[in-house]
């Protein structure tokens, strides 16, 4: 019995072992499961770190060599900007050679017909000579057959002529002697009058920077994809630069008018607050009425500082917009009332009317005003505008003879044309680049509205870009696609000029409705 016990103990003992080890190799499976896990979910973890810094190092690098390309960059873009002072500075000398050449050109052309002028004196008076002698001949073949008092009365008509050709010598002696000694009264004259009327005469510096509150207010301005800054400068023809200059917006612009206006109406803009293309056309003319009273103003008070009265509206209009004008950096306005102050106290001096001689030299360069509106230079057609609106013969011809192009037939045009020479002349008064840059821009805006379907065309970036505005009724976008090529055409055919140009051919429709 004790050993059937015994068996029964070793079973269970047997079984329980067995059922022990089976229960200790289930946990130390699950062990192993767990560690397992554990394992792979940390190599997945490193692998995600290991993945990050790879990500990380590689935006280190492209940021290291976008930073790189950004200063090669920059530093190529200084390259360009010295390579272009530089070219401006080579055409700017070529610009006074080709000047000094013209000059001398015009020297040439006058000596050349003085020459011609004294070849055909020198003829007339061979000939006068010719018939003298054959007259003398002929009197001496009379006389051979005349009595004694014929005879003496033709010695004494040959005598009188010989004397008044001795005269006409003595006369000519003593007016190259008065000649010299007036000279260097004639220059004491011209210095007084210059130094008694010392006015400025350099050109006021246009501002081209609007101030803005914040930078936000850059975005405004720019608009929902641009469409604001397009209306802007659709309206006023200037170029709005915004950059990364803090706390400023640049508006570029050759014409001083259309700069203006555009200054005072991103201005008005600005404080109003209310930034859209309708309000922008509304501001644009508002401020362009504006800009009109200002001109008028500004010719009135020309004109009574000057004490020339009795104008044609027109022609005060036309002085006001001398005052947004430079000729050569010189202000035109104050240059014409300098002149006409110069030739007022000139003809005083030499005994003719200083109220004429102030008009002519005050209107001299009214056509100025207008010589990109109509052909021609601007002495023809200042001369034309004030033979319409009634000015005298005297300021007509000063307007026309001013620069020496015509014979001088009135004493006035010669005291505005010394006038013009000194005004001119003062230190600093002008440079020789500013009037052949506005005529280049000029030119670019004249030959693209000559194409059919252009309405407008305005000239930025200092005549780099141009651009273009077409008539949506009469062009389509394939024919405006060809205009635009057939402008860079001409360009290239018409103009000489550094670099490239821009032309940009912009087409849109506009419609308004209102509800109510």
């Amino acid at each position: 019995m004790s050993g059937f016990y015994y068996a029964l103990t070793a079973a269970i003992a047997a079984i329980g072992a067995a059922l022990l080890v089976k229960f200790i190799d289930r946990l130390r499976k699950k062990d192993v499961e767990t560690e397992a896990q554990q394992i792979l979910e940390k190599a997945k973890q490193d692998s995600e770190n290991l993945k990050k810094e790879a990500l990380l190092e590689a935006k280190e690098e492209a940021l290291r060599q976008k930073t790189e390309a950004e200063r090669d960059l920059s530093k190529q873009r200084d390259e360009i900007r010295e390579r272009e002072k530089s070219l401006d500075r080579r055409e700017e000398s070529i610009e006074q050679q080709a000047t000094h050449l013209r000059k001398q050109e015009n020297m040439v052309e006058t000596t050349q017909r003085r020459l011609s002028e004294k070849i055909e004196e020198n003829d007339k008076r061979s000939t006068n000579l010719e018939s003298i002698i054959r007259d003398q001949q002929e009197r001496l073949h009379r006389m051979s057959g005349l009595n004694a008092e014929e005879a003496k009365s033709e010695l004494l008509k040959l005598l009188d002529q010989q004397l008044q050709s001795e005269t006409g010598a003595i006369v000519l002696k003593h007016q190259r002697r008065m000649e010299e000694e007036v000279r260097p009264i004639v220059q004491d004259m011209l210095l007084t009058a210059m130094q008694r009327f010392a006015a400025a005469h350099t050109a006021e510096s246009t501002t081209s920077t609007v101030d803005i509150p914040s930078d936000e207010m850059k975005g405004r301005i720019i608009g929902r994809e641009g469409r604001n800054i397009r209306s802007f400068e659709k309206e006023t023809g200037v170029d709005v630069i915004i950059d990364d200059t803090p706390g400023v917006v640049i508006v570029s612009g050759f014409d001083p008018v259309r700069r203006e206006i555009a200054r005072q109406s991103l201005n008005k803009l600005i404080a109003d607050g209310r930034i859209h293309p309708s309000r922008i056309e509304e501001v644009v003319k508002e401020t362009q009425s504006d800009i009109e009273t200002t001109i008028r103003k500004k010719g009135e008070e020309a004109t009574t500082e000057i004490n020339v009265m009795g104008l044609h509206p027109r022609l005060i209009e036309m002085l006001g917009r001398l005052h947004f004008r430079t000729s050569y950096s010189q202000n035109v306005l104050r240059h014409s009332i300098e002149v006409g102050f110069i030739a007022g106290l000139l003809a005083e001096m030499i005994g003719l009317d200083p109220q004429i001689a102030r008009r002519a030299g005050l209107l001299h360069d009214i056509g100025k005003a207008a010589d990109h509106e109509l052909e021609g230079g601007h002495p023809k057609i200042g001369a034309d505008l004030l033979k319409r609106h009634g000015e005298s013969p005297e300021v007509v011809h000063a307007a026309f003879g001013h620069h020496d192009e015509i014979i001088t037939e009135y004493p006035y045009t010669m005291l505005v044309a010394t006038a013009d020479a000194c005004s001119a002349s003062r230190p600093g008064a002008r440079r020789e680049t500013l009037e052949r840059y506005i005529k280049r821009m000029e030119e670019l805006e004249s030959i693209a509205t000559g194409f059919h379907g252009v309405e407008q065309a305005f000239a930025i970036q200092a005549g780099r870009e141009l651009r273009v505005i077409a008539s949506a009724k009469e062009v389509n976008d394939e024919m405006a696609a060809k205009i635009c090529r057939d402008i860079a055409k001409a360009f290239e055919e018409q103009l000489t000029y550094p670099g490239e140009i821009k032309v940009t051919m912009v087409r849109e429709s506009r419609f308004t409705e209102f509800a109510r």
